[in-house]
């Protein structure tokens, strides 16, 4: 699976991505700050028809200064599309189809059990934590691009503290 790079989003500057967990009956959402290097959870949706979903997207990208999409690709363990997969790329596909903003297709394998393991540490009433998930699955799936994107090499902490150690 091919993902595009940042640089080829091409994204205005000062905007953000969004990160959208694809469930059945929700979708969930998560928001990075506009350096692009946090993903934070946001909220989760009643999932509809797509034209619905997306008119509710619109007025969230719209708000928030969104210039595009990460959305989670649920492959199976072994790599494969499964019935979630092609639900989720139907939706890249609606989605391009339909606006400017581009899309990026990010594995999310594990990312709802991740998701879910850092919660019941912190929400430890299931209800509470239920309705937080599918956000905080969409954070996990948005952090897990932004890391892949990120430069290899010492971060600039790690440059500041090398020359403070001179």
């Amino acid at each position: 699976m091919a993902v595009i790079a940042l640089e080829e989003l091409k994204m205005p500057p000062g905007s953000r991505l969004l990160g959208l967990d694809l469930g059945e009956k929700t979708i969930g959402l998560a928001l990075s700050d506009t350096l692009i290097s946090i993903a934070t959870p946001m909220q989760t949706l009643k999932r509809g028809k797509f034209a619905a979903d997306a008119a509710q997207l619109d007025i969230i990208i719209s708000a928030q200064g969104v210039g595009g999409l990460v959305v989670g690709l649920p492959l199976n363990m072994d790599g494969s599309d499964g019935p979630s997969a092609q639900s989720a790329r139907a939706f890249g596909r609606n989605w391009a189809a339909r606006s400017p903003l581009p899309v990026v297709m990010q594995d999310e394998r594990l990312s709802s059990h991740e998701a879910e393991s850092r919660l019941s540490v912190r929400e430890r009433d299931w209800r509470k934590r239920k309705a937080r998930l599918d956000a905080a699955a969409a954070a996990v799936i948005l952090q897990d691009y932004l890391d892949a994107e990120r430069p290899a090499g010492p971060s600039d902490f790690d440059a500041l503290s090398y020359r403070c150690a001179d």
